[in-house]
Order: C-alpha cells, then sequence, then structure tokens
C-alpha cells in the first residue's frame, strides 16, 4: 500500500532530520541548557536582520512581543480572520482585544482595506499572516501602519525566506514571528522566535526571555520521541486507522505533547513564558541550515500543482506563482468535507487543522476566540471550501502525481 499522504504526522521527519533527533537524544545532559539556543540567535538575528528572542513557542513569542509593547487592557491588535487560535490566545492573554479583518480570497491574507476599516484610537498593531506561505501585501500594509502609528508585525511561520526568495515576506514588519512547530517553515518539535528592529523593544523581549521558566527535562525527554514515533508507529498505522487510539493512550500516560492543549483550544492560554529548550534550538537551528532545500522541494511540488491545475482546469488562486514554497497548496471545490473523506479511504489524509473553520481548528470556541459569526464572509466562505495538498519535505513527486490522479477524479 502506498504511504500515507498527508499534512501533519511528522512532515519535517525524514531520514537526515531523524539522524539530527537521534544525534541529539544521545546528550541528554544538554536537553535544556546549552549552546545551540545562541548559535540559532545568532544565525535568526544574521538571516532576518533584527534581535532575536526565543520561546518555547511561536505563540509565546507573540505573547512576549505584545508583553514587550505594553499592550494596556482593552487596546486591539488587528488579525485576519482564517488563522489559528494560538494568535487571538496570545492577544488575550496580554490583556489585549482580537480585532478580526476579512481577507482576499486570492491571497488569503488581509489587505489594506479591511484592516483600514478596523483601525480606531486604540489599535496598537496588524499580525500579516502570509498564509500558506503566499505573499500579502506588506507594502500596502506598512504605509498605513505609519499612517496610524502602530506596528506591523509579519507572522512567517508558514514561510522563511531563502536566497531564492520570496523577498517581499520579513522585511517590512516591526517585528517577525516564528514558529519552529512541527509543520511549520523549520522545524525544532516546538519553538519560537521573536525578531524585531526596534531596539527598545528588542531589549524588553530579551528580557522577558531571561526571565522565561525552563521545560523540564521530562518534558523535552517527551519531544525527542515525536519523530521516532511519528515515523516508526504512528505512519505506518494510519491505514487502518489505529494511530488515533495510540496517540489518545500516549497522551493518557504522559509520554505525548499535543499540539494545542485543551486550554488552547477553548480559547485560554497561560500568561507565562517558556524559554527554548536546547535541544529543539539544536533542531531548528538544523532544520534552518536545510531551508533551501525544504524550500526548493516545497517550490518543486508547488510547480507540480499549479501546472497539473491550470492542465486540469482546476479553481487555482491567482496570488499563487511557481517559485513560491507554499508550506500547503489550497484548492477549493464544493463539498470539500465530503471528498476529504473518500480521499481517507485511499489513505490520503488532508485534515490539517485548517478546514470548516475560521479560527482554526474546528474544536476552537468562537466566542472565547472573540469571533462572531458573520463578521468575515470571505474567511468563513474559504474555510468551507479548501482542500489543501501537502507539499513538506517527506511528500514525494511519486505521491503527488498519485494524488492528483485522485483529486482529478473526485473534480471530474
Amino acid at each position: 500500500m502506498l504511504s500515507p499522504i498527508h499534512h501533519t504526522f511528522g512532515p519535517h521527519v525524514d531520514r537526515e532530520a531523524m539522524r539530527k533527533i537521534l544525534a541529539v537524544s544521545f546528550a541528554p545532559n544538554r536537553y535544556v541548557q546549552g549552546k545551540s539556543t545562541e548559535e540559532l540567535r545568532v544565525a535568526l538575528s544574521k538571516k532576518i536582520g533584527g534581535d532575536a528572542s526565543l520561546f518555547a513557542s511561536g505563540r509565546e513569542s507573540l505573547l512576549a512581543l505584545l508583553k514587550a509593547m505594553n499592550l494596556r487592557s482593552g487596546e486591539e491588535i488587528i488579525v485576519q480572520g482564517y488563522t489559528c487560535v494560538v494568535v487571538p490566545n496570545a492577544i488575550h492573554a496580554a490583556g489585549g482585544v482580537p480585532i478580526y479583518a476579512d481577507i482576499d480570497e486570492a491571497t488569503l491574507n488581509l489587505t489594506p482595506e479591511s484592516v483600514a476599516v478596523c483601525i480606531t484610537p486604540r489599535t496598537r498593531a496588524v499580525i500579516c499572516q502570509h498564509t500558506f506561505g503566499m505573499v500579502a501585501d506588506t507594502k500596502g500594509l506598512r504605509v498605513l501602519c505609519d499612517l496610524h502609528n502602530i506596528l506591523l508585525i509579519e507572522d512567517c511561520a508558514h514561510v522563511i525566506p531563502d536566497d531564492s526568495g520570496p523577498k517581499e515576506i520579513g522585511t517590512l514588519g516591526d517585528a517577525i514571528i516564528l514558529s519552529f512547530g512541527r509543520d511549520k517553515a523549520i522545524s525544532g518539535i516546538t519553538g519560537g522566535a521573536v525578531i524585531t528592529r526596534k531596539p527598545d523593544l528588542g531589549a524588553a523581549i530579551r528580557s522577558l526571555e531571561s526571565s522565561a521558566i525552563d521545560l523540564s527535562w521530562h518534558e523535552v525527554t517527551t519531544l525527542l520521541t515525536y519523530a521516532p514515533r511519528m515515523r516508526w508507529i504512528v505512519r505506518p498505522l494510519i491505514w487502518c486507522g489505529l494511530q488515533k487510539p495510540i496517540l489518545a493512550l500516549l497522551n493518557a500516560i504522559g509520554l505525548f505533547s499535543p499540539i494545542l492543549t485543551e486550554d488552547e483550544r477553548e480559547g485560554h492560554m497561560s500568561p507565562l513564558l517558556r524559554k527554548l529548550p536546547n535541544a529543539c534550538a539544536a533542531l531548528a537551528l538544523h532544520s534552518l541550515s536545510r531551508l533551501k532545500e525544504i524550500n526548493d522541494h516545497r517550490r518543486m511540488l508547488t510547480a507540480f500543482y499549479l501546472e497539473e491545475g491550470k492542465k486540469r482546469g482546476w479553481p487555482l488562486l491567482l496570488a499563487i506563482r511557481s517559485d513560491l514554497p507554499l508550506q500547503k497548496f489550497p484548492l477549493f471545490v464544493s463539498n470539500a468535507k465530503e471528498k476529504r473523506a473518500l480521499l481517507r479511504k485511499d489513505n490520503i489524509h488532508l485534515d490539517d487543522g485548517w478546514t470548516g473553520c475560521v479560527v482554526c481548528p474546528d474544536t476552537v470556541d468562537l466566542d472565547e476566540a472573540g469571533y462572531a459569526s458573520g463578521l468575515d464572509p470571505n474567511a468563513e466562505k474559504v474555510c468551507r471550501a479548501i482542500l489543501s495538498l501537502p507539499t513538506h519535505l517527506t511528500m514525494t513527486m511519486k505521491q503527488a502525481k498519485v494524488l492528483v490522479e485522485r483529486i482529478g477524479m473526485l473534480l471530474g
């Protein structure tokens, strides 16, 4: 049977990543603290330009930034509809209010026009997402933010540019947020960073990092078991559905770290900040060293899907370009949920948490996230019709060809 086609079951865990994870695992005295955190900080500062601070997740990096801004109760941060719950959660944890602006259906990103109508005297910042690696209008947003004297925050969790681009991303924000999660642009299994070009803000964030707490040795050990668990247990069992009870069992006995806690799904985030463990920094640094390889693989699959989509007359977003290293390739179809269910019978798993919901995943309490139904009609339309194709490092061209043929049968 064909290996599972998926978005989330260890997308960065190939043989080279496994070798690095095993090497890191044999240095238990450096799980929590070590030199890799500083090496990663230097590498990110050099690559992106700015003062880098590291935390245990991307969401905590955003929280640290908002705390450093001295966000006051009731002050507003503009985000887009069609985002992950961790973004409004961080805003709430900092005492602020998320204000949702609608997206452009062609880019799945904010526009200056949608943001402009949301700006009030209480607005402190705009978070520009670059959804799935598609380029947002940062030039227009930069002009708008400068006009109103508010910060522009670029969320680059889905894409980090390399020497081949995209050059429009990561250059105009006052601050850049990165995530090193399991399916992000690069992976440390967990972790995140905030890079700012404002010295005073950078100093405040570094102070928050220095006072953040360490993850325990046991917590880091649990994170390091993620890769072998996905590669050797979960992936082989996906075809028969046994991965779900196994993951549930591991979670019950404390040997699995879920991407989102139950509290986070319900719209709550702890105000505590945690440091990036040295072991995860080492993995993120290794992944960063492979950025061109990772991005070129994503570009290859993006170009393939784009070419096949044009030949087959599929509904393609105008913003998709063959040179983009998309984190996933979005299509929009009727009855997307039913089509994903049909594909699962062929061991094709396209559920990725970004389906059927404006604030993802679909188990989120929208009231707690501060989103009211009907607020962002484009975002609501998109989330119901999206069917995303994998582009990650362990997705092969052979699998992509099979996927295209199977989708072609479904779309007629």
